[in-house]
């Protein structure tokens, strides 16, 4: 692959498709030493090849979480300031799978409570930190109550799909 991953993530096709980012994924995955390239696509101009490089690297998260944890910081400071939903809901996805320190798992939980705090937050970011922070309560790194009460902001939010997944994750959290 002799091209940028910017200059592959930049065609997708329609606008809101992932274009070649399976591409992207699978050469990562045989070229691990070209994570930071992909990395660095999130701070891209323009918002699909960015939603397209977040979606690339959580999938990658999900198979080696561990070659993230050296960007864990990186993630939590940088990313976690975008406005951009793309990356909000592929940034919680991440969290749940990296392995955190004490200071960094305070970091991004208080990154996920932001979220939630309303109900007015983007649909897909409020799915994924939701079950984020319902999988956190499970693990005991937040109490129940904390994640019950923001899980349950969300069961007046505008989308259907929002209140089932609330629903279901605070029946699992036993509310």
């Amino acid at each position: 692959m002799t091209e940028s991953y910017a200059q592959i993530l930049a065609i997708g096709g329609k606008s809101n498709s992932l274009g070649r980012a399976a591409e992207v994924v699978d050469n990562v995955l045989h070229n691990p030493e070209r994570l930071a390239e992909l990395y660095d696509c999130l701070f891209e101009d323009d918002a699909w090849l960015r939603m397209r490089a977040a979606d690339s690297l959580e999938k990658v998260c999900r198979i080696h979480p561990e070659w993230l944890e050296p960007y864990t910081d990186r993630l939590l400071n940088d990313v976690a300031k975008s406005s951009q939903p793309s990356l909000q809901w592929h940034l919680a996805q991440m969290i749940a799978e990296i392995s955190l320190t004490p200071t960094q798992e305070e970091r991004a939980i208080d990154w996920l409570k932001q979220q939630l705090r309303n109900k007015d937050v983007d649909w897909i970011v409020a799915a994924n930190v939701m079950t984020t922070l319902a999988q956190f309560a499970k693990q005991q790194r937040i109490p129940v109550k904390d994640a019950v009460a923001l899980i349950t902001t969300q069961q007046d939010h505008t989308s259907s799909s929002v209140r089932k997944r609330a629903a279901k994750l605070l029946a699992e959290l036993g509310a």
